[in-house]
């Protein structure tokens, strides 16, 4: 892996009395698939935000790129792609319209037939954003963070929701992402999901990160110490069956 290309020292956030983030020190390598996991309220969601600019912290440092989020937020917003949600997009307008109205807030001039043939949308072209199903609308979602040529994009929960077709789909568009030397920070709540795309993980809880690591030394790590699974761990899983009887072609709703 390269240098780091994020770096974050004694993060802290607080909320009046309720500390969210409690100090938290990590790094990201530039070009890996980094996730960063934990439960709901184990503070992932406020220290990728701060990543993003989009919330304050109150203490600590977060440099992107060598970029201070204290005093050199408009440079990083030129170099990032931010995932957004679906209350983000005019659900009137085409896919087109949308990438053209990107293009002007950010200055840019990316084509949009070869953003949506990048996420396999370029029979999509014309049609309105309301009218998309689940999985079309995420890979949408992420063309949508490709437009100012990011070098780093966050991806908040990108497969929620999704059957194991569009899942899957959307697993190999975010490692094309990565071949093109994207750096990817990604939050998922599945386990599955950040054990076949990470390069290394950092579990939090309670606003702490209690470990950080590729996923198989973390497994390795578990055995080691004597876990054994109550169940027998099969060559092949449930959603396996399913992708191998049903196919692997995108489907839409």
């Amino acid at each position: 892996m390269e240098r780091p290309i994020i770096r974050v020292s004694n993060l802290v956030r607080r909320y009046g009395d309720f500390e969210a983030v409690k100090g938290i020190s990590f790094e990201v390598r530039e070009g890996e698939i980094f996730g960063l996991l934990g439960p709901n309220g184990a503070g992932k969601s406020t220290t990728l935000e701060i990543m993003e600019t989009l919330r304050e912290k109150t203490s600590g440092e977060v440099l992107i790129d060598g970029l201070s989020v204290d005093t050199d937020a408009a440079r990083i917003k030129s170099i990032i792609g931010v995932q957004l949600q679906a209350s983000g997009f005019y659900p009137g307008l085409s896919l087109v319209e949308l990438i053209h109205l990107f293009n002007g807030l950010y200055n840019e001039t990316a084509d949009p037939m070869e953003l949506l043939r990048l996420v396999n949308l370029e029979d999509k072209a014309k049609s309105r954003y309301k009218s998309l199903s689940g999985g079309q609308k995420q890979r949408f979602s992420i063309a949508t963070t490709l437009i100012n040529r990011p070098r780093i994009i966050f991806l908040d929960e990108p497969t929620t929701g999704l059957d194991p077709q569009a899942r899957r789909n959307l697993w190999e568009l975010i490692r094309r992402i990565r071949e093109k030397g994207t750096t990817i920070i990604l939050t998922t709540h599945y386990m599955d999901e950040a054990e076949m795309l990470c390069d290394r993980v950092a579990i939090m809880d309670e606003g702490r990160i209690i470990a950080i690591d590729p996923p198989a030394a973390m497994i390795d790590a578990l055995i080691d110490r004597g876990f054994v699974r109550q169940q027998a761990v099969k060559a092949a899983s449930l959603e396996d069956v399913f992708i191998h009887l049903t196919g692997h072609e995108m489907r839409e709703d």
